[in-house]
C-alpha cells in the first residue's frame, strides 16, 4: 500500500519504509524487555523475601569451649532431614582421623553438600550426632565451629577492590608481606606480578579481568592467609580446564597438608591420594576406602571411575 501509494520508488522511499516498520515494531521489543526486567525482579524480591522471612538462629547457652583441638571429626549415625520424613542424610557414620584428607563423592543431589552445611552447623542435625575431639558439635557455639573452617568453594566470589584487598579479606589488617606469603603458598604470586599494578590491580566483582583459574588461586591464597586448620574444598577445579586443574591441584594440596580436610569432588582424578574417599548415594553411605581399594571392590566407585574415564576418551 505504502509502495503504491508513492509511485516510483526510490532509496529515500525503502529508507522511510524501513523506518515506518521500525517504529512500529520497536514498541512491541520494548514491552519484551520490559517484560524480562519485570521477571527478573520478581525473582530476586523472592530470594529478598525469603530472606527476611528466615527464622534467626536461636541464642546458644550452655556452649562449651574446645580446650585442645586435633580436629578428630566423628560421624555417628547422623540423620538430616529439610521436610519431616524425607532425609537427605541417613544413618551416616564415619571416623576422620586428625589431619586425613576425606574425599566425598556421588551422584548429583546425593547429599555431598548437605554433609558439609552439617559439620558448619548451617543446619541442626534432625538424629544421631557429630563429635569434634570427642565432644558434640551441638554443644560448640556456631562461630567457634565456623572459624574452625577455611573454604575453597566452586563459584569463587570476589570483591570490587585491589587483588590485596581481596587475598586479605579474612583479616584486613595482613600486611603486603603476609599477603604476599599466602600467595606464593597458593602458586599466586607469578601471575599477580603480571598484572599491570601487581598486588594493587583494581578488579571487579565478578573478577571479569581474570581467567577462572586465577579466580581460584587467589580464592586459595586467603585460605592460606586465614590459616584455619580444617578445610572444606567443593568442587573447587570443576570450572576450569585440565592444564588449570592441575595448578589448582597442587596448591590445595599444600594448603591441604597437615590439616583435617573434606573434599568433595566430581573429577575423581583429583582424589586418588585422599585417605578416605567416601561414597554417597541417595544420603546414604555405600561405600568407603582408598581409590585403589575401591577399584578393585569394583562397586560404586568403580562404576563413578569408569564412566567419566570412559566419557573423557
Amino acid at each position: 500500500v505504502y509502495f503504491a501509494s508513492v509511485g516510483a520508488i526510490t532509496v529515500g522511499h525503502i529508507q522511510a519504509f524501513e523506518q515506518y516498520v521500525t517504529n512500529f515494531t520497536r514498541p512491541h521489543d520494548q514491552l519484551a524487555q520490559i517484560s524480562n526486567v519485570f521477571q527478573q525482579m520478581a525473582a530476586a524480591a523472592e530470594r529478598i523475601f525469603e530472606v527476611l522471612e528466615a527464622k534467626e538462629e536461636p541464642i546458644e547457652r550452655n556452649t562449651r569451649r574446645l580446650r585442645q583441638v586435633t580436629h578428630a571429626v566423628e560421624f555417628d549415625n547422623v540423620t538430616f532431614e529439610y521436610i519431616p520424613g524425607q532425609p537427605i542424610i541417613k544413618n551416616f557414620s564415619l571416623l576422620v582421623e586428625p589431619g586425613q584428607t576425606v574425599a566425598i563423592v556421588g551422584k548429583t543431589g546425593s547429599g555431598k553438600t548437605t554433609l558439609m552445611k552439617l559439620l558448619m552447623r548451617f543446619y541442626e542435625i534432625t538424629s544421631g550426632d557429630i563429635y569434634l575431639d570427642g565432644l558434640s558439635l551441638s554443644s560448640i557455639t556456631r562461630n567457634e565451629a565456623r572459624s574452625l573452617f577455611g573454604m575453597v568453594l566452586q563459584d569463587t566470589w570476589l570483591l570490587e577492590g585491589t587483588i590485596r584487598e581481596n587475598i586479605a579479606y579474612g583479616i584486613p589488617d595482613a600486611d603486603i608481606e603476609q599477603v604476599q606469603l599466602a600467595a606464593k603458598a597458593a602458586l599466586a604470586h607469578n601471575f599477580i606480578m603480571d598484572l599491570p599494578d601487581g598486588y594493587e590491580t583494581i578488579i571487579d566483582a565478578e573478577g571479569s579481568s581474570l581467567s577462572a583459574g586465577q579466580r581460584q588461586l587467589i580464592s586459595i591464597a586467603r585460605t592460606f592467609l586465614v590459616n584455619r586448620s580444617m578445610l572444606i574444598l567443593d568442587e573447587a577445579t570443576s570450572s576450569v580446564d585440565t592444564r588449570t586443574e592441575r595448578r589448582i591441584q597442587k596448591a590445595m594440596e599444600l594448603l591441604m597438608k597437615d590439616r583435617t580436610s573434606f573434599v568433595i569432588a566430581h573429577r575423581l582424578s583429583t582424589i586418588r591420594n585422599a585417605d578416605i574417599i567416601v561414597v554417597l548415594d541417595e544420603g546414604c553411605l555405600v561405600e568407603y576406602g582408598t581409590h585403589d581399594e575401591l577399584l578393585a571392590a569394583q562397586g560404586a566407585y568403580a562404576a563413578l571411575y569408569n564412566a567419566q574415564f570412559e566419557n573423557r576418551v
